[in-house]
């Protein structure tokens, strides 16, 4: 046998706890929902796992001894921390409770957060929404690293670990000068990216990426990247400018064209160049129900913007 003392149980320090607040045994008792002696037994098998004498005890009343007196405000302390952890892991079982580290990429976050944040302090008003806006390879270290909770952005992302919950598809439209020949067109083939002037966002956007692929698969090899632009506004004001045209997701055109009255936009023919736009989880996460009830919460929620919500 080794000489470690046994550990005191909550039962003992609870018990403890109330005789020290109380000094009288049945008063201690009554207010814990104990028996007297059930509660003086906790409080002897206390002394005894500690080595140490708690109460002076007699015939009249109860005394803490000098080490009782010390030991009871540790007692408190620990009693106090075990109430914040049952409250935090309540919280935690509690859906929509707590913090939730949302990324977003530029490209969605000034168009969508209106109505993700309108809904979670709606629908979700106990939960702490942190918003962070950064490039995608950025919000997938995020995410796979644990810094970040859930992605809101385009896909597909093909990465390993990381399960998409699809909210919408939305068409690109182009967005030309006043004067341009193809503004206000509508019905437009996708060949007529092939010859124009086609204004791009910097290199790690993902637009950038997708704008590529649509002008690849319209039969364009390459873009000289003569001009590109941190964001979507100032690529706009770009075009405005007379520099070119570009194209923008139909979630931005009515924010970002309203800026200026020297912009046309045309759309293209069915099946017109789209993205999706999904939100993105650490698969099997634990929030991950969560996680799919707010997708599902988004989607009820965006149907008054221009896109076509996608089931699970």
């Amino acid at each position: 046998m080794s000489g470690k003392k046994r550990q005191p149980s909550l039962a003992q320090l609870r018990a403890f706890d109330a005789v020290a607040e109380h000094l009288h045994f049945r008063d201690a008792a009554a207010a814990i929902g104990m028996s007297q002696p059930a509660l003086s037994g906790a409080v002897s098998a206390l002394e005894e796992a500690l080595g140490v004498t708690l109460l002076e005890r007699t015939t009249r009343k109860v005394l803490l001894s000098p080490a009782g007196a010390r030991l009871a405000v540790r007692a408190k302390a620990v009693l106090a921390e075990v109430g914040a952890l049952l409250e935090e892991a309540e919280a935690v079982r509690a859906p929509f409770t707590g913090a939730l580290r949302l990324g977003v990429i530029p490209t969605v976050a000034p168009y969508l957060l209106p109505s993700v944040l309108r809904l979670a302090h709606e629908r979700y008003p106990d939960l702490d929404l942190q918003v962070h806006e950064e490039q995608t390879a950025s919000l997938l270290d995020g995410l796979t690293t644990g810094r970040l909770d859930l992605l809101l952005l385009a896909v597909p992302l093909g990465v390993p670990g990381v399960t998409e919950l699809p909210l919408f598809d939305e068409d690109f439209v182009l967005v030309t000068p006043l004067d341009h020949r193809l503004g206000g067109r509508e019905g437009l083939e996708r060949s007529v990216l092939r010859e124009l002037n086609l204004l791009l966002l910097d290199e790690g956007h993902c637009l950038r990426d997708q704008a590529l692929d649509i002008c690849r698969e319209a039969g364009r090899a390459g873009i000289p990247a003569t001009t590109t632009a941190a964001g979507l506004s100032t690529l706009v004001q770009l075009v405005a400018g007379g520099l070119g045209v570009t194209l923008l997701p139909r979630t931005a055109v009515r924010v970002e064209t309203s800026r200026s009255s020297q912009l046309l936009t045309a759309s293209f023919a069915d099946p017109a160049p789209s993205r999706r736009v999904a939100l993105a989880m650490r698969t099997g996460a634990a929030r991950g129900a969560e996680y799919e009830e707010l997708a599902a919460a988004l989607r009820e929620a965006m149907t008054d913007l221009p896109v076509r919500t996608v089931d699970a």
